[in-house]
């Protein structure tokens, strides 16, 4: 079964700072004060909602809104201060296409580490090598050190490793687009492909067209909280007017 269930979640960012504003510096959030005399964001607070097999939940919001926080507690970066969050289904986390890469590493290296990392056994994740060094245009140099590479080499194998393995549950931050105009074409189909591959898919993203032709579920978030979750057309409507 695939699913997603979050009840009351919340989370804190601690303020390590001497200053006595009452936001932080964009005006996005409140500084508020701790029992135990420091300070925090709120980055989250009290985020519920149930996902299951199908869905496509778009996030919407202003910047600092908690967007990115929300996909990182789903993606078991950041755990929770308070609720509870429950995940069943292989995950895959499009936050940061190159987080993880050994530049001193050879870019097949980079491929099996990442392939074992995502759950795959060595040799299925072996097995993942040739047909990820074709999409990434890298020939040969897919044995050599990845700091040996253009920028655009390096590019092209991140975007490749980061989409190579199927996940059941995909996050997204903002849709990826990357290279040449004719290797973003070739990015473009590997993305819709993937994301229809999907059971569950969490799109967040400042593109609200992007979100209506994608999902069939919103969340508009506002400084941490939920203003609005729901049916994609309802949601953006409450959001528009908002």
């Amino acid at each position: 079964m695939t699913r997603i269930a979050l009840d009351a979640v919340s989370l804190r960012y601690p303020v390590f700072s001497s200053e006595k504003g009452l936001e932080t510096p964009d005006g996005t959030a409140q500084l508020k004060q701790a029992r135990f005399g420091g300070r925090y964001v709120q980055a989250l607070d009290d985020i519920s909602f149930t996902l299951e097999r199908g869905d496509r939940l778009g996030i919407i919001g202003r910047n600092g809104s908690g967007k990115s926080t929300l996909l990182r507690v789903l993606a078991g970066i950041f755990p929770p201060h308070d609720g509870t969050v429950e995940i069943d289904g292989r995950v895959a986390a499009l936050l940061n296409i190159g987080l993880g890469m050994r530049i001193e590493a050879t870019g097949e290296r980079n491929i099996i580490l990442r392939g074992l990392i995502s759950g795959l056994s060595r040799r299925e994740a072996e097995a993942r090598v040739e047909e990820i060094a074709d999409f990434a245009e890298l020939g040969d140099y897919i044995k050599l050190p990845v700091r040996t590479y253009s920028s655009g080499m390096a590019m092209r194998l991140n975007f490749a490793i980061a989409t190579a393995f199927d996940p059941e549950i995909l996050l997204l931050d903002e849709w990826i687009g990357a290279g040449d105009e004719a290797f973003g074409k070739k990015v473009q189909a590997r993305m819709k492909s993937l994301v229809g591959a999907a059971g569950i898919v969490v799109l967040a993203s400042h593109n609200a067209e992007l979100i209506e032709r994608s999902c069939n579920r919103a969340l508009w978030l506002d400084q941490g909280r939920a203003r609005a979750i729901g049916d994609i057309a309802e949601v953006m409507d409450v959001y528009r007017a908002g």
